[in-house]
């Protein structure tokens, strides 16, 4: 059996993994590169791999760093099945569509405006495209078997969001864990990651492998920066992603609200995309930990906007008041309208509530970026901005360390790290090195494993 590492490898996103045994192959995982421009070039490359010739696709769960690139694959000519949990084909149903749209309207803003070096800018895939590869899904239950050639393979829950899943797949005599992104025991939405199988290798994410998790109360810090913004007067802006993050704010604002330590004061979730989500936090409720009676809290609290009417028609909202929107790294969506409008003002405040991958409009700004370039218009930045900590859904690298301890893993396990950034890959593996009887090491993008 081989790997090869097409994405997810010395870098946190776009991650790829080409499985090869005797006679099948199958990618686990197919997501978008993001980040860097030197990055997001790779996916107008075509993947050095047989796409039409490819078994299957499976895929760890629904972010689109990791199921992002499908719509492009099924252009390109993949026909196979394309296998993951329920709740990760419905989260897909959503996510991949609205990337679709995203990049169809950017494409057609920046053709209007003339921003683009193309005469004629086009999306790396559109609404429909996404919709087509849909057809393609084909749901598993967590530790379902399936069998895919001479590859055996089964799914159990990672935490982390809706359906997120390691995959355990045997071949050839070995059995490989792909850990997927891993979530946190004290996740506020979703529980603790399954400990693992006995493995000969593990594939192990390492977003979080240079940084704890800091000891504080998010609910807190949460009360506190939106406190700050109503003594302002101005509008707090929320870039949030639309799973998992955006619900995990409505929960929190909501609960605030009604425990009298934030005042009443509109909220409103302008992003069609979460919305949907959050109906799927309904229907999975088992998945999570969220009663019904807080799914509704939820719903009672938080003004849902949808059409690009209500959207725009926040401008004429009254100060203060809260929007959250699409996207948490502030690379597309709604929340970049509501940037180029309140940046300059110095009563807004932009709030980032999670990881803000290099190269990102976000990471910019919260390294103190004085001006924002925003659909080819630099924007003054006056806004206060900041961060809050303690909502990431990915373990931090000593909670990998407590999740491999409770797990069967061997002593020698081969460990290859992947989908992190080169300091946190680099640290986690000295970490578990040191900690660990694990032989640890950092994959390498198109690196070809062979396990004998």
């Amino acid at each position: 059996m081989k790997i090869t590492f097409l994405g997810g490898a010395e870098t946190v996103t776009g991650s790829k993994y080409l499985v090869t045994t005797a006679s099948t192959r199958i990618l686990v995982d197919c997501g978008l590169f993001q980040g860097y421009k030197w990055l997001r070039r790779r996916n107008w490359q075509t993947p050095p791999l047989d796409i039409k010739g490819l078994d299957a696709v499976v895929l760890t769960h629904a972010h689109l760093d990791h199921s992002g690139y499908l719509p492009v694959l099924c252009d390109k000519g993949f026909k196979g099945p394309i296998h993951t949990h329920a709740a990760t084909a419905d989260l897909c149903s959503i996510l991949l569509p609205d990337s679709g749209r995203i990049q169809e309207e950017d494409a057609k803003f920046y053709a209007r405006h003339q921003l683009s070096r193309h005469d004629n800018p086009e999306p790396l895939y559109d609404e429909a495209a996404a919709k087509r590869c849909l057809a393609q899904f084909q749901p598993l239950d967590f530790h379902q078997p399936l069998e895919i050639g001479d590859i055996r393979l089964h799914l159990q829950p990672a935490g982390h969001i809706l359906g997120a899943a390691s995959i355990i797949l045997e071949a050839e005599g070995k059995r490989v864990g792909f850990s997927g992104d891993v979530g946190r025991d004290n996740d506020m939405l979703m529980p603790p990651p399954e400990p693992l199988p006995e493995l000969d290798l593990l594939l192990l994410e390492s977003t979080y492998g240079d940084r704890l998790h800091p000891l504080i109360d998010p609910f807190e810090q949460l009360a506190e920066v939106v406190n700050d913004s109503v003594k302002r007067g101005g509008v707090l802006l929320i870039p949030s992603f639309a799973v998992g993050r955006a619900q995990a704010l409505q929960h929190m604002l909501a609960t605030l609200m009604a425990d009298g330590r934030i005042p009443r004061l509109p909220i409103f979730l302008d992003s069609p995309m979460a919305i949907d989500v959050t109906d799927l936090y309904l229907d999975y409720q088992r998945l999570h930990r969220l009663d019904s009676n807080q799914c509704r809290q939820m719903g009672a609290t938080i003004t849902f906007v949808s059409s690009v009417e209500e959207s725009k028609a926040l401008a004429d909202q009254q100060y203060p008041h809260i929007i959250i929107a699409g996207s948490g790294m502030a690379t597309g969506g709604r929340i970049l309208h509501h940037m180029a409008r309140l940046l300059p003002e110095h009563s807004t405040t932009v709030l980032f509530t999670g990881y803000q991958a290099g190269g990102t409009r976000g990471a910019k700004m919260l390294e103190g970026a004085q001006s924002v370039r925003i659909h080819g218009q630099w924007i003054p930045n006056k806004a206060k901005v900041t961060v809050i900590q303690g909502l990431s859904g990915h373990a931090d690298y000593l909670g990998i360390s407590q999740w491999l301890a409770k797990s069967k893993l061997a002593k020698g396990t081969r460990i290859q790290l992947v989908h992190g950034e080169p300091d946190a890959l680099e640290a986690q593996r000295d970490y578990l090195r040191q900690t660990t009887d694990f032989e640890v090491e950092v994959a390498g993008y198109q690196q070809i494993l062979t396990l004998d």
